[in-house]
């Protein structure tokens, strides 16, 4: 299984062999922990829980405790499950940095940044109003919203203001540039989602010929 969860450091360049400077988002990725493992049998799917930061004892519940405690694992912050195929993985198992080489293809899901109560010009990219014939207030408006008299209402769906930001999104297909086991450091070529200390997993690309190749067998 290749897959981890990390913290986002922030983001850097370095250079490949023909000199060039690649632009690389540095991640303190694990070590981490197989925490649980579902099973079809008895949760009615296949995944696999992986628990990553350690933290405090005092600052995890007494549910959370017993259940790192099942496999006499240290107490973690982050819970997240990965849903999986095959399972290679044992419960109490330690996963490291390790388990993704330079050339890998991975994906990278994370929370993007919270933007708050945002207008339609920061939020949709509209181009707001004329900036002549007396406009005084209205330029970053989203204008008319209505259909006139048919149908008489707002369409569902409309792109208005409101909040942006704080949700789920995937980098996908992602070059590993650079791994550092000794430091639990991953490379990845380009920008990913969310804020620097952010939650990030990191898994083995959905698009990439080595897991289509494993799929169609």
């Amino acid at each position: 299984m290749k897959a981890i969860l990390g913290k986002k450091v922030g983001m850097t360049q370095v250079f490949n062999e023909d000199g060039e400077a690649v632009p690389v988002t540095v991640i303190e990725a694990g070590p981490c922990y197989i925490t649980h493992i579902r099973t079809p049998e008895r949760d009615g799917y296949t995944a696999v829980q992986m628990g990553f930061e350690e933290v405090k004892p005092q600052r995890l519940s007494g549910g959370e405790k017993g259940h790192l405690e099942r496999n006499d694992l240290p107490p973690l912050r982050h819970l997240q499950e990965l849903r999986v195929r095959e399972v290679d993985v044992e419960e109490g198992q330690r996963v490291l940095v390790d388990v993704f080489e330079v050339g890998d293809w991975v994906d990278v899901v994370g929370a993007s940044k919270g933007r708050g109560f945002a207008g339609v010009v920061k939020r949709h990219s509209f181009s707001g109003g004329p900036t002549t014939h007396g406009q005084s207030d209205r330029q970053r408006s989203p204008g008319s919203i209505g259909a006139c008299a048919t149908p008489g209402r707002v369409w569902k769906g409309l792109r208005m203001a409101g909040r942006m930001g704080g949700k789920r999104v995937s980098a996908q297909s992602q070059r590993v540039e650079l791994v550092d086991p000794e430091r639990n450091l991953l490379a990845i070529r380009g920008g990913v989602p969310g804020a620097k200390g952010g939650l990030v997993m990191i898994k083995q690309a959905r698009k990439s010929k080595e897991l289509q190749r494993r799929r169609g067998e």
